[in-house]
Order: structure tokens, then C-alpha cells, then sequence
């Protein structure tokens, strides 16, 4: 057995599994996928399904990777938006102006959170929709210059819609900062909010958690500059080229993620 394996065999107790290029592509799950889900249940293994989606809520992640055949819990589910309701309700800040989609609200709603459009505490953007305005842009503007805190959750420039390139929430983020003078904090991966956040809904520790994902930069290198292990799959969006340029060493390199049950042969873990 390779060295690095038996480490990881001896030393990892819980995981994070990115969802999208790992549990499934397109709308096909990867082979094997269904059957290592269930097997982590049954094992007993703390595990938590991480995305970075902010356009959905986790019971809509939940009901699309359940059509598919995954017995995934909501509660598995960590989201950006579950982290930064987790993240304000620490801090007793509850009221909020959202520069989101109105799917990603009820994660908010569950933890107390509550929309208003005066004696805000927090702006929280996200990719948006239809519904996103000048005078929504303006009042979350004017909230932050009175001091509420502006939380990004995740600052990508764009993404790819069904029907093409589209504006993601960066370009929103990076707005109310130039205009405020503030920072944002960004709450998805790969920052260090999100995983350490992440690992306090297991009641786990860094050094013995693994990442898993197919993504070698807001996947393995954000888990392991916070101390996991990180676990690169070659499915989803994986590529050698990229993997061979970003510099990265990943932990573990695994051809799909049912593989990763082979590092928890040895030992039973319970909850």
C-alpha cells in the first residue's frame, strides 16, 4: 500500500464532498456514486455535501440529487448560504438586505434571519436574477455606508446559463466595495469561512477531514491552505493540464469518488 494511503487510513474521520463533477455530471451521477453515498451512511462516517451554488436553496439541492437516486439528507447539505445564515446567527446579526435569488432565502429563514430594508445588519449578495435593480443595488448601498457588513457569497465574475455567459455576484461585490470603501466578506469556497464552518457542523477537525472535488483551486488548494486533506477526482472538470499549472499537490488523486471508500476499510466511525 502507498505510503500517503495508509496515512490517510489511519488519520481521516469525517469528509466534504463537492457535489457538482463529482457526485454526478450533467445529469448522469458518476458510476458507483449512488452505492458510496449510501455506504457512508451506513458506515457511519460524518460527511457533509459541499457547493458553492448561491442560486438554490439546500432543499432544492437536496430534491434534485434525491431525483437522481442519491439518498443524500437536507441536513448534508453546506451550502454558502447555509454558512452565512450559520455565520450571522453567531453574531446575533439578523437582519439582512438580500442581492439574491429568493430561493436561497428560507436557508436564511431557518436560522432567524429576516429581510428588511432598514436597521440592516448585514447585505448579502449573491447570484441574482430578474429581480436585481438599481434601487435594490442603492439600498444595499446605503445599508453598508451605515454599517452593515456586506457578505459575498462567492465572488465569481460569471457563469454559464442555459442560455450563455452571465453575470455571477462578483461584479456586484466588487460594485458595493468601490462605492463603499469596505471589504466584503466572502463566505464560499475557498475561503477559510466556509470550511471552517463547514467542519463545525461535524464537530470535526481540520487535519482529519478530506476534501474531495474536481475543482484544484476552490476545492483542494482552499481545503488544504486550511489544513485538509485534499482529494482531487479526474471526473467533472478536471483536467491534468490545469492540475499541472496551478502548482498544486493535491493529498490524493482518485480516478471518481466511490474510490474514497477504500480509505475507510479498516476502522467503523459513529456519530
Amino acid at each position: 500500500m502507498h505510503a500517503k494511503n495508509h496515512d490517510l487510513r489511519r488519520d481521516l474521520a469525517a469528509l466534504l464532498i463537492d457535489i457538482d463533477g463529482v457526485l454526478y455530471t450533467g445529469n448522469e451521477p458518476v458510476p458507483g456514486a449512488i452505492e458510496a453515498v449510501a455506504a457512508l451512511l451506513e458506515r457511519k462516517i460524518p460527511h457533509r455535501y459541499v457547493s458553492n451554488s448561491t442560486r438554490r436553496s439546500r432543499t432544492m439541492v437536496a430534491e434534485r440529487l434525491r431525483i437522481m437516486g442519491f439518498p443524500i439528507r437536507e441536513e448534508e447539505i453546506f451550502t454558502p448560504a447555509v454558512a452565512a445564515a450559520r455565520y450571522l446567527a453567531d453574531q446575533k446579526k439578523m437582519r439582512a438586505i438580500f442581492v439574491t435569488t429568493n430561493d436561497v432565502i428560507p436557508d436564511f429563514a431557518s436560522a432567524g434571519i429576516i429581510p428588511v430594508s432598514d436597521h440592516v445588519d448585514a447585505v448579502i449578495v449573491g447570484d441574482a436574477d430578474g429581480s436585481l435593480t438599481y434601487d435594490l443595488l442603492n439600498t444595499a448601498f446605503r445599508a453598508a455606508m451605515q454599517g452593515a457588513q456586506i457578505l459575498a457569497l462567492e465572488k465569481d465574475r460569471f457563469w454559464m446559463d442555459t442560455n450563455g455567459l452571465s453575470l455571477a455576484a462578483g461584479p456586484f461585490v466588487t460594485a458595493l466595495e468601490y462605492a463603499t470603501g469596505k471589504n466584503a466578506i466572502v463566505i464560499g469556497k475557498p475561503s477559510p469561512t466556509f470550511f471552517q464552518l463547514a467542519l463545525s457542523s461535524m464537530h470535526v477537525r481540520a487535519g482529519e477531514t478530506a476534501m474531495i472535488g474536481d475543482d484544484v483551486h476552490a476545492d483542494i488548494s482552499g481545503a488544504m491552505q486550511y489544513g485538509l486533506r485534499g482529494i482531487l477526482v479526474r471526473t467533472g472538470k478536471f483536467s491534468a493540464d490545469v492540475l499541472r499549472q496551478s502548482g498544486v499537490k493535491p493529498t490524493l488523486i482518485l480516478d471518481a469518488f466511490p474510490a474514497v471508500l477504500d480509505l475507510f476499510v479498516d476502522t467503523s466511525y459513529h456519530t
